[in-house]
């Protein structure tokens, strides 16, 4: 069953939500820290200012209820989604799926990108992940990226759709590929702006990884060191982390725009990438749909299911890759070539993770080129 949706917040919850935000109790800080300690208490103090007495919650509304919106039940769970055809002369269906600490807003820029070029444009498929956003939490264990991966290939078959492509970051990144590994007689093609350092490939006896290859394990395990601790408690002990999260909306404020703040080209200052009403939307999204503990919860299924290949394996579904620069520590090509299919390899010089917010047009360009030349 499918139904349409249309986003709406109770009132009395965002009357609470400010109602907490005004009696924060904010920790101490050494001055002039700024970011180096985490979140900067300038910044946050600014946001809070902000969420009082400027952001509209009914704006966004606004903005996700001018695309059609759905609700599928698949397998009893109730999936939020976006669906918005496209208007070319020729289309083809694209799966987008988002990542943590983002949301299906994240892609709603690509939409217009994606769907109103006259001659090649795209069904735009933009789900929730279970457990973030408007897609409800999950309350039994085993609910990981591949198991994510099946669910969208039913929720695909049942909008009538047999071939079509998937684009991913972050967690979607995961997901996308889970999909074009299983499905592979559906997914006709995936595009990533992101590589999970999860997909190494496993070498045949008696291969060996090159220098460079090495290098950028070594980065990994180095990244891994300085800014992997919240990815540790999220795969460990997510449910300890929510209490506090689930219950200060500035707690969970820190918690995300930190995420953004060090991930984004950002040129050392965050709204050079992010307006506030965009970081305060994704956040009071979280917010009134209570789901920072289902979203962080993914890390934990996913480390008890690690994604693998066996040795030599690869992807064979023909992939799309876009670099952006501040992207979380990429690959080389030479180490993705042995996992995965590729046929098209952008690289850019200005952008980061959340490519679809901070670079839309980059992102959707190379999305459309890679589909265009397949």
């Amino acid at each position: 069953m499918i139904r349409s949706f249309t986003a709406r917040i109770p009132q009395d919850l965002l009357e609470d939500l400010k109602q907490k935000i005004s009696v924060t109790r904010w920790p101490d800080e050494i001055p002039e820290s700024g970011w180096h300690y985490g979140s900067s208490m300038a910044y946050m103090k600014a946001l809070a200012n902000y969420w009082l007495h400027r952001f509209d919650w009914r704006k966004t509304e606004s903005h996700i209820n001018a695309y059609p919106n759905f609700i599928a039940d698949i397998d009893n769970h109730q999936l939020h989604f976006m669906h918005i055809k496209g208007k070319g002369a020729k289309s083809f269906p694209l799966l987008v799926t988002h990542g943590w600490p983002g949301s299906f807003m994240e892609m709603m820029p690509l939409i217009p990108l994606l769907t109103e070029n006259p001659q090649f444009s795209f069904d735009l498929i933009i789900p929730s992940i279970p457990g973030f956003g408007f897609s409800p939490a999950v309350t039994q264990p085993g609910m990981n990226s591949q198991r994510i991966a099946d669910l969208w290939c039913k929720l695909m078959l049942k909008l009538g759709y047999t071939a079509f492509g998937a684009q991913g970051g972050d967690l979607g990144a995961g997901i996308s590929i889970a999909l074009a590994k299983s499905y592979p007689q559906y997914v006709k093609a995936l595009h990533l702006n992101y590589i999970p350092s999860s997909c190494l490939p496993v070498l045949n006896e008696g291969e060996q990884l090159t220098h460079e290859e090495n290098e950028y394990r070594k980065r990994q395990q180095q990244w891994v060191t300085d800014e992997g601790a919240y990815a540790h408690i999220h795969a460990t002990k997510p449910l300890t982390l929510a209490y506090g999260l689930n219950d200060s909306p500035m707690g969970l404020c820190a918690w995300i725009v930190e995420k953004y703040n060090s991930w984004s080209d950002n040129g050392g200052s965050i709204e050079n990438c992010f307006s506030k009403e965009q970081l305060l939307a994704t956040v009071t999204l979280y917010w009134v749909t209570q789901t920072i503990h289902s979203s962080t919860r993914l890390y934990y299924e996913n480390s008890k299911s690690p994604f693998q290949l066996n040795p030599g394996e690869k992807i064979k579904t023909p992939t799309g890759i876009a670099q952006f620069p501040q992207e979380l520590n990429f690959p080389p090509r030479s180490l993705a070539q042995r996992v995965f299919n590729i046929q098209h390899w952008s690289t850019f010089n200005k952008g980061g993770h959340f490519a679809a917010m901070e670079q839309p047009r980059l992102l959707a360009d190379d999305i459309t080129r890679f589909f265009t030349n397949l």
